[in-house]
């Protein structure tokens, strides 16, 4: 499973006219199960995306065609991590032992 946090390279008029396909890229994922959460940071500085458990290169490749990444108004940070501990309801996404 990764924590991907999305960060803004340039100010937030220059971000704007991307949100609607990035909204529409971000949905897809979601719908095919990629991506379990995203959502903007506090403050608007970029987003996080709870990406579900894959290759680390599927998840490049798919972070590559983030049309945030294809203009250059914001940067990827991807940190891979095990989930042993998860609250009641979320069993389905802890790693097996």
């Amino acid at each position: 499973m990764f924590v991907v946090t999305v960060t803004y390279t340039v100010p937030l008029p220059e971000v704007d006219p991307y949100r609607p396909a990035h909204g529409d890229w971000l949905n897809d994922l979601v719908a095919q199960g990629l991506l379990l959460a995203a959502g903007r940071q506090v403050p608007l500085t970029g987003g996080v995306y709870l990406a579900a458990s894959m290759p680390a290169e599927e998840l490049y490749r798919i972070l590559a065609t983030d049309p945030y990444l294809l203009n250059g108004v914001a940067a990827h940070h991807v940190v891979e991590f095990v989930p042993l501990l998860v609250t009641p309801g979320l069993e389905g996404l802890k790693a097996e032992a």
